[in-house]
């Protein structure tokens, strides 16, 4: 679990001496799958580190339409927005499954980040990695066609919570079938019918909250 956690951005560039001091100051706290960690609106002023299970991050619109930003799970960090832009939560964070988290009050951060230019950067460039990836998502839904935008989406989650095994990639996503179209920006039918596209191709293997990938390759070329 150590390990986890010492990947995060916020110690990727620390010694071993202050991760440990960091680690001290921070809070442990837990949640049941669909407890909500914040609201959109609220006021923020901590973020936090999967140590444990999955987070999903979503916004939703005046007349009740959700989508889903992303999901975070362990080793990754969310809610560090508002430390650079105070203001209140521009998402809705919500547990996946059961998570357990590590907290860090923004006040607190910022005394570890006086003196400390290569922990600023490293949260920097978290976020700019971020908006990278928010770049890369708003063009898909402007180019790329459902089936696209479904490919690149399982290959991501892959990426991030795929288990290599003899005959493909297994990856428990722990999403369910509307939750993978909020991801993607579809509704549901259009993306089960890409699913069941991809799996009738031997492409992959449709499971319960997850998805076995057979054939990386035509994935990424139907992705791309």
């Amino acid at each position: 679990m150590a390990d986890i956690l010492m990947s995060a951005p916020l110690f990727v560039a620390l010694n071993d001496d202050a991760a440990i001091a960091l680690r001290a100051s921070m809070v442990e706290v837990t949640f049941a799958k669909g407890g909500v960690i914040f609201s959109e609106g609220d006021g923020g002023d901590r973020l936090y580190v999967v140590l444990e299970g999955k987070v999903k991050l979503g916004v939703s619109s005046s007349d009740g339409r959700e989508n889903l930003l992303s999901v975070q799970g362990p080793g990754e960090m969310f809610g560090e927005l508002s430390l650079f832009d105070p203001g209140p939560r521009t998402a809705t964070a919500t547990a996946l499954t059961d998570c357990r988290l590590f907290g860090l009050g923004h006040e607190d951060l910022k005394e570890w980040l006086t003196g400390r230019p290569e922990l600023a950067q490293s949260l920097l460039q978290a976020l700019a990695q971020r908006l990278r990836r928010a770049n890369e998502a708003m063009g898909d839904l402007v180019f790329a066609d459902v089936p696209g935008r479904v490919a690149k989406a399982l290959l991501d989650l892959s990426v991030r919570f795929g288990v290599q095994r003899g005959d493909g990639v297994h990856v428990t996503h722990d999403l369910t079938q509307e939750e993978l179209a909020q991801l993607v920006g579809a509704s549901r039918e259009t993306v089960n019918k890409a699913l069941a596209d991809f799996a009738s191709r031997g492409w992959i293997l449709l499971e319960p909250r997850g998805v076995t990938i057979l054939d990386v390759d035509k994935l990424n070329r139907r992705g791309a």
